[in-house]
Order: structure tokens, then sequence, then C-alpha cells
């Protein structure tokens, strides 16, 4: 059985919205899934996860979640070879060219670490709507598809 590791900072709750819909979205596919807090995480235990997902926010004019910058530069210093990640992330479309910048920076920060990107990233405007939970499904299931091979 797949593993699956699900870390997500929030202000709004957005986030961890969006992080409850994948970790769902995992279950019902039969992966072990564990989810979590980005001040409650180690970016190491990504190491024992086949499934790697982050769920930022991003902050001001494009600035990454202040209480996960120890995680996120932790992160790029992992060796995650072997691993398939996901990023998706809650923002809010008012801020243009910001507008989910931190869903961008981590998921190079998983290229850094040699994890393979398991499908696109994904990135809702403000609180996740029915068609938002459809892709949230859609981008679990290719998560696993691809760790799965």
């Amino acid at each position: 059985m797949a593993s699956a590791l699900v870390v997500y900072a929030t202000i709004t709750g957005n986030n961890e919205d969006v992080a409850d819909i994948i970790t769902e979205a995992f279950e019902d596919l039969g992966v072990d899934v564990d989810e979590t807090e980005i001040t409650q995480a180690d970016a190491e235990e990504f190491e024992d996860a086949d499934i790697c997902v982050v769920c930022p926010y991003t902050y001001d004019e494009g600035e990454l979640p202040e209480e996960g910058m120890d995680f996120y530069d932790d992160l790029q210093e992992l060796d995650l070879s072997g691993k398939v990640y996901g990023v998706a992330g809650s923002g809010d479309t008012f801020y243009l060219d910001d507008y989910c910048v931190a869903v961008d920076k981590f998921a190079e920060a998983f290229d850094k670490a040699k994890a393979t990107r398991g499908t696109e990233p994904v990135k809702i405007n403000l609180e996740p709507e029915d068609e938002d939970i459809k892709t949230l499904n859609a981008f679990a299931k290719d998560l696993l598809d691809k760790a799965n091979g």
C-alpha cells in the first residue's frame, strides 16, 4: 500500500481545507495517509512516504509562510529520489502576479530535492468549491498513479 504525507500551512483555513480534501481522496484510494500542519512537521518525514504533498499559502507579495521557512529550507537539502510529489494551495487572484507563488516555490524545492513531479501544481482561488474538489480528487489520483508506476 502506498503511503502519503500531506503538510499544510494556513492562515484563513483554506489550505487546511485543501489538505483535508486531498487526504480524504487518498483515503478513498486506499492510501495510508498522514496530514499535519507545517509547524508540526519535519521535512525529513517525507523520506518515509511514497507521496509527498505540501499545501502552502502565499503571504503578502509572494512570500512563503513564515512558519514554514525552516521546513522549506530543509526540504531543498533532502534527497527524495524515488518519491512522488504534488503541491496544491489556495490563494487570492487579487494579488495578480503574486497569486499562489508559494505553490511554485515549493514545487521548485521538491525538484531540487530530486523528487518526481506526480502532476501539475494546483492553485485554488480562495475557498475550495465543488469544481476545485474534483480537481483535487484528480490531483490525488494522478499522484497515486505516478507512485504506482
